[in-house]
This record gives C-alpha cells, structure tokens and sequence, in this order.
C-alpha cells in the first residue's frame, strides 16, 4: 500500500487559474469600493452625531459638576454632587418643577383626549371632512412666535378679542388671562396648536382597525359607544401609549411658549434674566435663566440633567405599566 506525503498533494494540487485570481481581485476591490462609499454616504451624519451630539452631551455632564460661569475657564472648579443637591434648596427650582407637574397634568390628558375625540369624529363618513381636517392640522404649522403674538392679542386685558367679546355680554369684563389665569391660557394655547398633529396619529391608528371587528360588534348587538369602548378603544392603545409617552417627554421641558406668551418680569441679569408669570414659571425656563442670565452654566446644566432623569423615570413607569392595559398584536 503507497501513501502519499503531504508535500506531494500539494504538488498534484491544481494551481489556480489566472482567471478566477482576476475575479478574486475584482469582488475585492469591488467590495472594497462598496464600503468606501457606504461610509462617504454616512461620513456627514457620523461627523453630526460625534461633534453635535456626544461631544456636546459627554461636555455638558462634565460642566454640571463644575463651577463653569461660560467666561473664565482658569477659575473652574470640580465640585462634585453640589450643583445636583442645590436643586433641593432652591426655592425656584422646586417651584418651578411643581409648575411642571402642573402643567403636564393640564395639557396632556386635555390634547390626548381633544385629539383622540376629533380623530375618532373626522374618521366618519361626512360632509367635507377633508376640509375640516385641514382646518384642525394647520395651528400646527403656524410659527411659534406667530402663535403667541396670536394669543397674546387674543388674551389682551383690554384689546384683547376675548374679553372684547364677554363685554358685549358682561359689560366691564377686563381678566387678566396672562397674569391671573396665566396656565389655564398657556394650556389652551399650546392644546389648540398642537391638535393637528395627535389628530394626524389618532386617525392613521383608526384607519387601520379592521372594518370587520366593528362590524361584527354592531352583529352582536352592541352600539356606537359601546363599540368604541370595548373594540376601537382596546385596539388604539398601542397609539395612546406613544402620544402618551411623546406629550410627557414634551410636556416636561416645554419652554419657548411660556416666555413668548407670558409677560415677563425682571428678575435680574439684564433681558435674558427676565422670567415669565410666575404661575407658569416651568423647570426649563428656571434652566434657561439661570445659564443666559446669571451665567451659571455648571448650576443650568446640572438643572437639564436632573430634568433628563426624571423624564426617563417617567418613561420607565409608563414602559413599566404598558403590559397591563396596551394591547398588542404579539399577545397570546
């Protein structure tokens, strides 16, 4: 019996051919030229993310435990957790994050519910519903600045439309609704600019609830209400889940509107130090003039980030609770 050594088998081993080296070469280089323009295509939205996200956000938790005023940087100081503990003592930070959970509790369930209802009416079959859900979307596309000059002549205690027109009613009407009634007008302003757009979510959500559920209620004897409760309602609560955690998310650090709307007060360090009424004195407000007004920066941005956690503690108890009342496809 002869064996054959392995030096052998290589030596009766083919070689390869010039053509399938060519082709070898060409599939890489090939490839490789794949992958160069992959990351040419990425290389603008890598460079965005690294220097207009990370840097800034791994920047900013370095500046909320030091002493930075924006200036003088040959002063700067590491002062550990004391910016974080002396969100507690300050009596317009705690003031100004009981504003929020005010103001969230107002605006979020009333834009759910108003957005949800308009939805649920505009989804039926009637007369110019195409018109009317223009109508409801365009506040949404209007200027912010726009939409508060809008509110503040509306609101007006002696011009404004509003108490111009309980006057021809009640004569010698003259509330204060930026002053006195500050929230309940900030949360009827930002409710009606932003119904258009839930409104949007809430009917593409409805249009995609088989016909035929319905259907099959009305069969079993049930009506318009009680469908709605125990068929449409049931299967849009995975939408209610994600306007829920969307208006939370916004409600918490809501800011531009309260300082266009409001009037504002001095309050120290110059235009930008000026607040808003104090009943919608909000926490990102309370952030804003602490850095541009009183050159704070470390103090500010330690105030952001503290918001940042509560808004994920939040996000946590909704995630926490969504088992329990969304209903989802995958359930068995």
């Amino acid at each position: 019996m002869t064996t054959t050594s392995p030096d052998s088998t290589k030596a009766l081993a083919p070689a390869p051919r010039p053509a399938a080296r060519a082709w070898r070469r060409r599939l890489a280089s090939r490839r490789t030229q794949k992958n160069i323009a992959f990351y040419l295509f990425i290389a603008p939205w890598l460079l965005g993310l690294i220097f207009l996200v990370l840097i800034p956000v791994l920047g900013g938790v370095a500046i909320s435990f030091t002493n930075y005023d924006g200036l003088n940087i040959g002063n700067l100081k590491f002062l550990g957790l004391s910016n974080y503990t002396r969100i507690f003592s300050d009596r317009d930070a705690m003031w100004s994050l009981q504003r929020v959970f005010v103001w969230t509790a107002l605006n979020v369930p009333l834009w759910l519910c108003i957005s949800f209802i308009l939805a649920y009416l505009l989804n039926q079959g009637i007369r110019a519903r195409g018109f009317f859900r223009t109508m409801y979307y365009l506040p949404s596309v209007i200027p912010l600045v726009a939409v508060a000059w809008i509110g503040r002549l509306m609101l007006h205690p002696t011009l404004g439309l509003v108490n111009q027109t309980l006057n021809l009613f009640f004569h010698g009407v003259q509330i204060n609704w930026l002053t006195e009634y500050a929230m309940i007008s900030l949360t009827t302003v930002a409710v009606w600019t932003g119904l258009g757009a839930g409104m949007v979510i809430f009917l593409a959500g409805l249009q995609g609830i088989p016909v035929a559920l319905e259907e099959a209620a009305v069969i079993d004897g049930a009506n318009r209400l009680q469908s709605l409760r125990h068929v449409t309602i049931p299967l849009m609560t995975p939408i209610i889940f994600y306007q829920l955690v969307l208006s939370i998310v916004a409600a918490m650090q809501y800011f531009a509107l309260p300082m266009l709307l409001a009037p504002t007060a001095g309050g120290g360090g110059g235009a930008l130090g000026a607040a808003p009424t104090r009943a919608v004195y909000l926490f990102m407000v309370h952030s804003f003039r602490q850095a541009f007004g009183f050159h704070r920066y470390g103090y500010a941005t330690a105030l952001t980030w503290f918001l940042v956690i509560l808004i994920l503690l939040f996000t946590a108890v909704l995630f926490w609770s969504a088992p329990r009342w969304v209903h989802s496809d995958t359930e068995t």
